[in-house]
């Protein structure tokens, strides 16, 4: 909207809240307009979830003033919120798998005839309706179960909209969608817009930021630092507003020059998965595997660490040649793999930090045929110092972690095995900025320590800022091994979508 109204839609003043004695919101603000995408940043811990929850009615706020359209309000619950037209998109939707698409958006609203039956026609007609205004190939009649995340999103959104919201937050909504999702998901954020909702945007990706929101508010340590309207902003100026540093070296690329070969695939093939995969990665070398998503770039990393089986092919560690689909034997040939659902594949998330750390080195720490805590401890503060992990103690679940403190505890147990050669999958995921700046200095201290790094990342800004080379998958196979002084976004496109290499196309 090219003239933003003078009233905003929302407003959050001077909103403070405690728990205990922790304060996790020392000045919550925030303004929202209709018709604009605003964006809400900070790192995890700055204050935004309990801001969110505030708006939502989750959370009662200890001090501050929420005005809507003008109107001060006091919500005491979710639903005074829904009522004054706030809904929450989050990141994971909840909704009844086996209820349909219009059951689940009307669920305990429904429309009822005279004897109190479920108009089921009237019902289906509104929901596709709503369906249709977002311009998405749903039908109302389709039950959720099997529905992608992002079409689950679709159906809050929906629902929201059928609860006639005009402020619409969402919660980091693209961390687990494709390219494809995303581009569709800002399609349907362009459309609301365009209707005058007013949309609260959270997310750690900053290329989002830019590509879809006109203003910016930044949090950190609770309180809101900065506002500013996003053209204003540029990358460098936002992460440094959110860690309250300078971050001119946010991609420490390591000047090594790399030794011999750590690891080496030689025409790994896999069925319907992957085929004559061949590459080396060399001793103090970050190589990213890039591609979309479904390229069968995670299947190789699994693959190579024995995880999952191959048809054919060859990996040697070291000039060794490995046993392929055994983890056990990867481990002791000095691979690590760092996977990309820390959550579900790298993490006990009910287990202590300690416990989760000495994971992969129990039998080192055993004594008369007890594990030491002692030792267990010991080792998590070591690697807990080294990779500045943020936690009041290494006793606590990993579950009670950040996302960034998550991963940092997955690396530490994977780097207390001293490996020669790590495995890196989606190494920043759903972590703050602040995070991703020490995972990315971690890694540019081990290659200089002459370890072989093999990065697989879906953020060309990571791929371009870390990696020595690139290698682009495209169903399955690699279809371009391009070095870091030629690697730009529109060559890695163009290879990821299996298009001739833009490179070689000028040269003819």
């Amino acid at each position: 909207m090219s003239d933003q109204p003078t009233q905003p839609r929302l407003e959050l003043r001077g909103a403070s809240k405690a728990f205990g004695e922790v304060q996790a919101l020392l000045n919550g603000c925030l303004s929202l307009y209709p018709g604009e995408v605003h964006a809400l940043l900070g790192e995890n811990g700055a204050g935004k979830s309990t801001l969110v929850k505030i708006l939502a009615g989750v959370h009662k706020p200890d001090t501050g003033t929420l005005v809507i359209n003008g109107v001060q309000r006091h919500f005491a619950r979710p639903s005074d919120a829904l009522e004054a037209g706030i809904a929450v998109i989050y990141q994971e939707p909840t909704l009844f798998a086996d209820l349909s698409i219009a059951e689940n958006i009307y669920m305990g609203r429904q429309p009822l005839d005279r004897l109190g039956r479920i108009r089921y026609d009237e019902m289906n007609r509104w929901t596709q309706e709503i369906l249709q205004s977002l311009g998405v190939q749903l039908k109302a009649t389709q039950l959720v179960r099997g529905l992608s995340i992002a079409d689950q999103q679709v159906v809050e959104i929906a629902k929201a909209l059928s609860l006639n919201a005009n402020v619409l937050i969402m919660d980091e909504p693209t961390a687990a969608l494709s390219r494809p999702e995303v581009e569709r998901l800002f399609a349907i954020a362009e459309r609301l817009r365009a209707a005058n909702v007013a949309i609260l945007f959270i997310t750690h990706r900053l290329e989002e930021v830019f590509r879809l929101t006109q203003r910016v508010t930044i949090m950190r340590e609770g309180a809101a630092v900065h506002f500013a309207m996003t053209a204003e902003m540029d990358h460098d100026s936002i992460v440094a507003r959110m860690v309250g540093r300078d971050l001119s070296t946010y991609y420490p690329k390591a000047d090594v020059t790399p030794g011999e070969v750590g690891l080496s695939v030689r025409r790994l093939s896999r069925t319907g998965v992957f085929r004559d995969i061949s590459f080396d990665v060399r001793k103090g070398e970050i190589v990213a595997l890039s591609g979309l998503v479904g390229a069968g770039r995670s299947e190789v990393a699994r693959a190579i660490f024995g995880v999952d089986p191959v048809d054919s092919g060859e990996v040697y560690v070291m000039g060794q040649k490995l046993k392929l689909g055994k983890p056990a034997t990867t481990v002791r040939a000095g691979v690590a793999l760092v996977p990309e659902d820390r959550r579900q594949q790298g993490l006990a998330l009910d287990m202590p930090i300690a416990r989760n750390t000495s994971l992969t080195v129990l039998n080192k720490l055993v004594h008369f045929g007890l594990i030491s805590g002692k030792a267990e401890r010991a080792l998590a503060t070591e690697w807990g110092s080294k990779l500045k992990l943020k936690a009041h103690t290494v006793d606590a679940p990993a579950g009670t972690l950040s996302g960034g403190n998550q991963q940092k505890v997955v690396l530490g147990k994977w780097l207390a095995t001293h490996p020669r050669v790590l495995i890196i999958d989606e190494p920043t995921r759903g972590i703050d900025v602040g995070a991703k700046a020490e995972v990315y200095q971690t890694m540019a201290d081990l290659v200089k320590e002459g370890m072989a790094v093999l990065m697989i990342s879906s953020e060309l800004p990571e791929v371009l800022g870390m990696a020595d080379r690139v290698l682009v998958m495209h169903e399955g196979r690699i279809t371009a091994d391009i070095p870091r002084d030629e690697a730009n976004e529109e060559r890695i496109m163009a290879a990821a979508l299996g298009q001739t290499d833009p490179a070689s196309r000028k040269a003819a």
